[in-house]
């Protein structure tokens, strides 16, 4: 991962009248990050976007983008990023080139064939590139929105809840254009969202916030590697099969038992050794079943729980 800073954001903070919407935030994206900006609805995820995108003002901190304060080098930033906000807008009746074609007109850049061609084929929508938007799925027109934030070819794309909405399909092929877009085309990529399988499935780096305010940041590896994993083996059942665990070093951490299902609170690192354990025991493992994912850890953050 690079060292250098694409967004810096120190002390960022949004009132209305006698509600803080985001409080005291920092956060670090780092060029080549797929950065995970996660947060229950409300959190103050979009509110953040916004400000990021100069669309409202601070009351609060500074915001700093490629290096740069925001606010005194705006137009020079604003031509670096792409960003998807909410639902992106099409004219319906019209094609996909054709839509792509008129907004690239309004940015000024190239809308040669080849170049919105190139585009639209990164997004894997060149071969509907003469169907009219409206006979798009939702997905497709999420991926038209993708290819809206690359006509400018910019450094870094922001995208609020790009899949909401979508079906698993849709999810998918925005999570593989996404991570293309990153590996492939080098790009910076700022993703806001609440389904937390997607980012943990796509995102290098992650910040949790609630209620406007950090609660955790850091490499997605290393913040799931911390925690404790819930594992279920399946045993063969009988009640030998409990004095074995109990005269065990892990028979203090087993949780809970349903019929010959045996779960445990371990560490990643123990479950090769509890496999060998039950093996040399004489006891037949049907089945090890671990569970840690980042919707269980942000559920643990978000509901105050300790770390």
């Amino acid at each position: 991962m690079s060292d250098e800073k694409v967004i810096e954001v120190k002390g960022l903070t949004k009132k209305y009248q006698n509600l803080t919407a985001v409080n005291n935030l920092d956060l670090n994206v780092y060029k080549g990050d797929v950065f995970g900006f996660l947060g229950p609805n409300g959190a103050g995820k979009s509110t953040t976007i916004r400000m990021l995108l100069t669309l409202i003002k601070p009351t609060a901190g500074d915001i700093k983008i490629f290096g740069k304060p925001l606010y005194a080098n705006r137009n020079e930033i604003m031509r670096k990023i792409g960003a998807i906000v909410e639902k992106p807008d099409f004219y319906m009746y019209l094609s996909a080139f054709k839509n792509i074609e008129l907004l690239g007109g309004l940015y000024g850049v190239d809308t040669s064939k080849k170049r919105l061609m190139e585009i639209l084929d990164t997004v894997g929508l060149a071969h509907r590139h003469k169907s009219k938007v409206k006979t798009f799925s939702h997905g497709m027109k999420q991926r038209l929105g993708i290819a809206q934030a690359l006509l400018h070819d910019p450094e870094l794309i922001i995208l609020d809840e790009p899949t909401t909405g979508l079906d698993p399909q849709g999810m998918k092929e925005i999570r593989e254009l996404i991570i293309m877009l990153s590996k492939e085309k080098g790009k910076t990529v700022f993703l806001s969202s609440h389904i937390l399988r997607e980012v943990e499935l796509i995102t290098d780096r992650m910040i949790i916030i609630n209620k406007g305010t950090t609660q955790i940041e850091g490499k997605v590896s290393e913040l799931l590697n911390a925690e404790k994993i819930t594992v279920t083996f399946e045993l063969e059942s009988s009640d030998s099969v409990e004095n074995v665990i109990a005269e065990s070093s892990w028979g203090n951490k087993l949780k809970a038992r349903e019929k010959n299902e045996f779960i445990f609170d371990v560490g990643a690192e123990d479950i090769p050794a509890m496999n060998s354990f039950f093996v040399e025991k004489g006891v037949n493992v049907s089945a090890i079943i671990p569970k840690r994912s980042l919707e269980e850890y942000f559920l643990k953050i978000t509901s105050g729980g300790a770390v």
